[in-house]
């Protein structure tokens, strides 16, 4: 089986200079003059026994202005922390080489499904990436990650490809050590959080899927940076561009609804030491309360559609499934009312302010303009189109020459 390994690499400007207005926004991208995690993740590769499988690092920059230094600095970190392992290394310099081969081609309609901004659109670069190198199977991982156990490549591929009762598995799903050698979240729970229980929440999901045999069952999550995702799903089903975030389970929703599942595999372990996030939590919550408006529209405009089925929010319990269903209005409004007076509190009127807006955008700019179920088939649509396009051998063939890349 041909493998691909894909790991994005997220990077702003020198942190004297920090985020500008109408930069993309990212969990915690490295400053340019700060040495980051990538080479830490690239340096832990050592320890996998099997190094039979294509490396791809995606060079992705918060700004326009800096994507050039961007690709500088990734691709020194490339040189100096190279593995035993066959990297390419993918940015927007190559990305402008296939936009042209688009255009060349009269196939300018592709061109906003293959972009490096936002989290959705890097996730569909990774499948992308997988595709045209003409993999089998998707290895997505992120630059925040350490590999510890030797096999985790052998057990990334044990089960993808192969049938499990009646079904064939297409997708599978590892799960995250923290530093302190465990899976739960521990974090502080607060008062504020009696209505959004977010974290007990997940604990509970962990605790039943990752924490209980058999080693492999279906899983109602998925984490973005440990997931393994097999052809037959990758050239069908896209990441959606309209989520803000929470890209990885959206997927897991957009992979339900067209019929295929997700499966945890309990001995499919990377461990994650993430740099701290700075955002406030006004600011988390409100980035939680758009991913959840929008993935419970999705899921109430679901309408009879040839090839797809029907999803619940009982079918993602607990988690996600516990914000998808018509409490959530509730739960918004009585949590960010709970943590605007923990802001007063605090003498902190910015913050608190900031969580009345989170009640208001939860009713207005969260709800999404379009139909988000007829969006994701018409998504569907010209992914697969895209895909298809790029299963030609010789399609393939002269674009990797293009980027240079041996075929």
């Amino acid at each position: 089986m041909k493998v691909t390994m894909i790991i994005p690499s997220y990077w702003g400007r020198i942190k004297s200079e920090g985020w500008r207005e109408k930069d993309d926004v990212y969990d915690h991208p490295t400053p340019l003059d700060e040495t980051g995690t990538l080479g830490r993740a690239l340096k832990s590769l050592s320890i996998l026994e099997s190094k039979d499988f294509n490396l791809v690092v995606l060079g992705i920059s918060t700004a326009q202005d800096i994507q050039g230094e961007v690709e500088s600095k990734i691709s020194s970190i490339i040189k100096n922390e190279a593995a035993k392992v066959k990297t390419i290394f993918f940015s927007y310099s190559h990305l402008d080489k296939i936009h042209q081969h688009l255009t060349n081609h009269g196939l300018e309609k592709f061109i906003p499904l293959l972009r490096l901004s936002g989290y959705s659109n890097v996730r569909n670069l990774c499948l992308f990436s997988a595709h045209l190198l003409g993999s089998e199977a998707a290895v997505l991982i992120d630059d925040d990650e350490i590999f510890e156990d030797p096999q985790f490549m052998e057990k990334a591929v044990e089960f993808i490809g192969k049938k499990i009762q009646a079904d064939k598995v297409l997708a599978v799903a590892g799960y995250y050590i923290n530093p302190d050698n465990d899976f739960f979240l521990n974090k502080e729970i607060a008062p504020w959080m009696t209505y959004w229980n977010k974290i007990d929440c997940m604990n509970r999901a962990f605790k039943e899927i990752i924490g209980k045999p058999p080693r492999l069952k279906e899983t109602p999550f998925v984490f973005g940076g440990n997931m393994v995702v097999h052809r037959d799903l990758f050239t069908l089903v896209p990441f959606d561009p309209s989520v803000p975030r929470g890209e990885d389970i959206d997927y897991l929703i957009n992979a339900r609804m067209f019929g295929f599942k997700f499966y945890l595999d309990n001995q499919l372990s990377i461990k994650h030491d993430a740099p701290p996030k700075t955002h406030p939590t006004w600011r988390k919550v409100r980035e939680d309360i758009f991913r959840f408006v929008f993935e419970k529209s999705k899921l109430e405009a679901q309408e009879p559609a040839p090839g797809m089925k029907r999803i619940a929010a009982g079918d993602l319990d607990p988690f996600p499934g516990e914000f998808l269903r018509e409490d959530l209005e509730n739960r918004i409004f009585h949590s960010n009312l709970m943590l605007a007076v923990d802001y007063l509190r605090q003498d902190d009127k910015r913050g608190a302010m900031e969580c009345m807006n989170n009640i208001y955008l939860s009713k207005t700019k969260a709800i999404p303009e379009m139909n988000s179920f007829q969006n994701l088939i018409q998504l569907q649509k010209t992914w697969k189109n895209l895909m298809e396009y790029f299963s030609s051998e010789k399609v393939r063939q002269e674009v990797c020459r293009q980027l240079s890349i041996p075929v």
